[in-house]
């Protein structure tokens, strides 16, 4: 029944006490039910910051409230254990760092790749810190070996040789051999 005065109404709605006791580590606090009439009565009047302090108000609307603990979301069943947050400075950095061994390969001189580049750098053979001189290199290489006049007429290689001049279109134009 309404736990309401006077309320016939089956309570079917969960509400907190007026007392104000709060959920702690000891259980889920204290609760009443009420119907419908009631529960949304209760809604409009009920303020969750009543009897706080100042403080205790700013650290419930902290935009990082609740992180600092770890919830189910964050469990490793089947998988290795997630970083702590606190371990971090960063919250970016403790995504990331799950993830740090299956990055590609940085070029040493710090210039960005793209994906598109890593495949046009796989289609010539070459490495990613590959330079502008080795990038020619290989270029004039392949097109020798693959193009027909050097090749007795031999057409085969038209696929491979237009592969090559794509890549090399690509990379010259990239930031990395800028």
């Amino acid at each position: 029944m309404c736990s309401a005065p006077g309320c016939s109404q089956p309570g079917e709605f969960r509400a907190p006490l007026e007392s104000g006791h709060r959920s702690d580590f000891d259980g889920p606090g204290d609760w009443r039910f009420l119907c419908l009439d009631h529960v949304r009565e209760f809604n409009q009047r009920y303020n969750f910051f009543s009897g706080m302090t100042a403080e205790e108000i700013a650290a419930q609307q902290r935009p990082y409230a609740g992180w600092e603990r770890e919830t189910r979301a964050f469990s490793a069943a089947g998988a290795d254990l997630p970083p702590k947050w606190a371990d971090f400075h960063d919250p970016l950095d403790a995504i990331q760092a799950r993830f740090r061994a299956t990055r590609p390969e940085e070029r040493k001189d710090g210039r960005p790749l793209s994906g598109e580049d890593r495949t046009a750098l796989k289609v010539l053979g070459l490495e990613v810190d590959a330079d502008r001189r080795a990038l020619r290199e290989r270029y004039s290489e392949l097109v020798r070996r693959y193009h027909p006049d050097r090749n007795g007429g031999d057409r085969s290689h038209e696929g491979a040789l237009q592969k090559v001049i794509e890549a090399y279109q690509l990379l010259r134009k990239a930031p990395a051999f800028a």
